[in-house]
């Protein structure tokens, strides 16, 4: 894979094209297109130039944030969508105006592929698959900017950005417009692209990343029988098209080089680091601590309700009260259970006594819990003062306290909240990692046990609902090897999920602990109509009130931007509320 992402790395550095609506002054230091497109080298360095801008930070870069939006993350700045949560933004905020003029740079350069790749020298086979590569990645963008702020305008590759910059005024499409656009750039990339690349090319876009997307367009358009045969095409590998996909067995190490590369992962961002080539995503950065490499900000946190969810190992809810009584109605006991004492030193003078209870508290609970949290009184791999640290995540009434230096975990602004150890660096990641702001583990578009979970909710929703079917795939997923959580329906009286809405349930609450921290929550709890259900006060582990996130009806989509309308008064009217 070293090869592909060297071509991200060099892709990168070329500027291809302004803006689609940068409509004030078109560049004049571009690449020629004349000159440039000659060869099958041209061709991947503008594919992955395409490739590349999934990892702007409002695209894909800080996906992780959105889950603070979503209800399974805590946050207190812009890599957390701080002024989303709290209310505060509108239809000139950088995040908003960000997301849309970033997808369609995306759309802009998967165009200028499509206009130019006929000219290098390359077979006509090739050309159909690197087009394919070009449209599924068009769809990809597309389908993000149609899910954040519905009807768009579409640009194909008859748009010709150097010629029709100043024209470019087309009105907003109809959702189903955008969607047939979206599904019509998916068969295609269905049709020629290949079941898999050879090992130097790994990453790239295949057949069942294809065919994942469309279903997924098509969930969210509630067409539930058809994106019910997309899913069931890629997990069943129907005509040996799709590859041969399956569960990683270990849930931590999917997230960690290695695992990160295996064929749960059916499209992922493939990101890089290292000395000289610092290119992925800053997972680390916003998902960490002080104890981090480079000494992060764990701006993006995870809710302390999120984490209570996560069930017992039979299974059973889990509940604080079961462990320690009085604790759920009690500050005093919850600070008597959680904080521990340092000395005039700032070590550990006292542990709290329930230390041992805590952790065996962790232990009988579903596994996914710890390999994606930092708990009280566990260890994390540090990386302090540049050199590995071992270091404990202990709680303090003045949590400030507990430095780095000392061997602890200092979370930011004397918060008291859960720390996110998924996607977050161990050490230096064996010299892996060269800057806190490019972690290198690939990051997760679509995954197997996603799309289980999809292809579930589609049997649960369809017209002639299969919950049996719903509850299977639900199960596979939680057969994980490294998993091992009962089944739904295994006889225990807990375990009941017979009808659709004990079903649903059953599905929201595998997407929030499976998919944790990869940023799908938010767009969850839209299309579910449930966006109201996040609002209200953001508590510590110790139950404080941290801040309200606030929700109104307007949040399901967000507001095309005040400049766009400027210069093309098309985009008019607005989403409702705004």
């Amino acid at each position: 894979m070293k090869k592909y992402k060297l071509f991200i790395t060099l892709a990168a550095s070329l500027f291809l094209t302004s803006s689609c609506y940068d409509l004030d002054v078109y560049p004049e230091d571009q690449l020629s297109s004349g000159t440039f497109f000659q060869t099958q080298d041209h061709a991947d360095q503008i594919m992955m130039g395409v490739y590349s801008q999934m990892q702007s930070d409002d695209i894909f870069g800080r996906q992780f944030g959105l889950d603070c939006l979503g209800g399974i993350g805590s946050g207190y700045d812009p890599a957390s969508y701080a002024v989303i949560g709290r209310g505060t933004y509108n239809s000139t905020s950088g995040l908003v105006t960000g997301k849309f003029k970033n997808l369609y740079e995306g759309i802009a350069r998967a165009n200028i592929l499509l206009q130019n790749v006929d000219r290098c020298d390359m077979s006509d086979e090739l050309k159909l698959r690197y087009k394919a590569e070009a449209r599924f990645m068009r769809a990809l963008y597309y389908f993000t900017l149609m899910d954040f702020f519905g009807p768009v305008p579409v640009y194909d590759e008859s748009t010709i950005v150097a010629e029709d910059f100043m024209n470019m005024l087309e009105p907003r499409k109809s959702l189903e417009e955008v969607r047939k656009f979206i599904i019509d750039d998916l068969d295609n990339a269905d049709t020629y692209l290949p079941t898999e690349w050879d090992a130097s090319n790994a990453g790239r876009a295949t057949k069942a990343a294809a065919m994942s997307l469309k279903g997924k367009v098509l969930l969210y358009a509630k067409e539930y029988e058809a994106a019910k045969e997309c899913f069931e095409a890629v997990v069943t590998n129907k005509e040996g098209k799709y590859g041969e996909k399956e569960l990683y067995p270990d849930y931590a190490g999917l997230f960690k080089p290695g695992g990160d590369e295996s064929s749960e992962m059916i499209f992922a961002i493939q990101n890089i680091g290292g000395v000289g080539q610092d290119f992925g995503m800053p997972t680390t950065f916003y998902m960490g601590s002080r104890a981090s490499y480079g000494s992060c900000w764990n701006n993006v946190m995870a809710s302390i309700d999120f984490v209570d969810s996560y069930e017992c190992k039979n299974g059973e809810p889990f509940d604080w009260n079961d462990y320690f009584e009085g604790y759920n109605e009690n500050i005093d006991i919850r600070k008597e259970v959680l904080y521990a004492k340092l000395d005039n030193s700032k070590k550990v003078v006292t542990y709290p006594a329930s230390r041992e209870k805590l952790l065996e508290m962790y232990e009988n609970r579903d596994p996914r819990m710890k390999a994606s949290i930092i708990l009280p009184y566990t260890h994390y791999a540090g990386w302090v003062k540049n050199a590995p640290k071992d270091t404990e995540f202990i709680l303090l009434e003045k949590q400030g306290d507990a430095h780095e230096n000392n061997g602890f975990i200092r979370v930011n602004q004397n918060y008291q909240l859960y720390l996110w150890r998924k996607f977050v660096a161990e050490g230096n990641m064996d010299g892996a990692i060269n800057n806190r702001a490019d972690t290198p583990i690939n990051f997760p578009i679509i995954r197997l046990a996603d799309v289980y979970l999809m292809l579930a909710e589609c049997y649960n929703q369809m017209e002639n609902g299969d919950q049996e079917k719903a509850v299977y795939y639900i199960n596979k997923v939680r057969n994980r090897a490294s998993v091992n959580m009962p089944e739904i329906n295994n006889g225990d009286s807990w375990m009941e999920a017979r009808t659709k809405e004990e079903v649903f349930a059953r599905i929201r609450h595998e997407r929030a602990v499976e998919l944790a921290a990869e940023g799908w929550s938010f767009s969850d709890m839209r299309r579910w109509g449930l966006l109201e259900e996040v609002a209200g006060p953001v508590k510590d582990i110790v139950n404080k009130k941290l801040y309200d996130r606030v929700v109104n009806e307007r949040d399901y989509l967000w507001p095309i931007p005040q400049d766009e309308i400027d210069k093309n008064p098309n985009l008019r009217p607005n989403n409702p509320g705004w």
